[in-house]
């Protein structure tokens, strides 16, 4: 993996349209508002689209941006992604402006619009889960970006009980979702989702699966169910950055992992979905 040449690097929108690099020595951040990352693997990316509507709708609700700033800053923003060989996990930002922050990349409304590159951490292709079951800690669960210090301190927690992910319930033990992933589970030929009623971040890539699912004649269908409902079932999680893992392992909990059955020509499928950047 080739990494970029400053890793601290930020960009911010500026009045003239363009990104300007913000000093190294310039760390302090506002309050995140929205935020969303993608993989990028050799200058090619899976449903930048869908990442673009699902970030410019939270700053629309989050902040009342125009459209039209926020088509110039993701106008901006795409010309700056890098296309040479490697893997990256660039994310967009929009923040409260801090107190000092340089004129001319402060929005009217007080905000700021923010891209940094960064390489990919190390991919997986199955995952550990947490399954103590943690009482959703978010406050903002349908938008991403507010909870993500939150979030992180679960992931933490998980890694602690040797796990990449921590399985996340509402008061009454439903299960939601994980601590940075969608979860998705088999029930014979049926693929399972938490209702969308329920408190959960609308997914990336598990829109696309659920997309293929029904497409195909998959049975797709929105049920609740507890965490010992999962026992001996082939779980996905699904994000940006993995695409798709099935659960290998439960961690903190007596569950069985169903075998992964399903999964690899699910996983050929997903990467088969990457086109080069614009």
């Amino acid at each position: 993996m080739t990494a970029p040449t400053g890793i601290s690097q930020r960009y911010v929108l500026s009045d003239s349209g363009s990104l300007r690099e913000l000093p190294r020595t310039d760390h302090q951040g506002g309050t995140l508002l929205a935020a969303d990352s993608w993989l990028i693997v050799d200058g090619e990316v899976r449903a930048l689209d869908r990442h673009r509507h699902r970030f410019t709708t939270t700053c629309a609700k989050a902040a009342g941006l125009p459209e039209a700033v926020l088509d110039t800053f993701w106008t901006a923003m795409t010309a700056l992604l890098p296309r040479e060989p490697g893997h990256w996990f660039p994310r967009v930002e929009l923040e409260t402006a801090p107190a000092d922050t340089p004129a001319g990349t402060v929005l009217p409304s007080g905000y700021r619009l923010l891209y940094r590159p960064r390489p990919a951490p190390a991919l997986s292709t199955s995952a550990r889960v947490w399954g103590l079951a943690v009482p959703d800690p978010r406050r903002t669960p349908r938008h991403k970006g507010p909870d993500l210090d939150t979030l992180a301190a679960v992931r933490a927690k998980a890694a602690a009980a040797d796990a990449d992910e921590a399985l996340l319930v509402t008061a009454d033990g439903v299960v939601l979702e994980a601590a940075n992933s969608t979860l998705l589970w088999w029930e014979d030929d049926v693929l399972c989702h938490p209702p969308a009623e329920l408190p959960v971040l609308p997914g990336v890539t598990a829109a696309l699966l659920l997309k293929r699912a029904a497409r195909t004649g998959v049975t797709v269908r929105p049920v609740r169910r507890r965490p010992p409902a999962l026992a001996g079932r082939e779980v996905w999680v699904t994000n940006a950055l993995h695409g798709l893992r099935p659960v290998t392992t439960w961690t903190g909990i007596d569950l069985r992992a169903g075998a992964p059955l399903r999964a690899p020509d699910w996983q050929t499928w997903l990467d088969g979905l990457r086109v080069p950047l614009p």
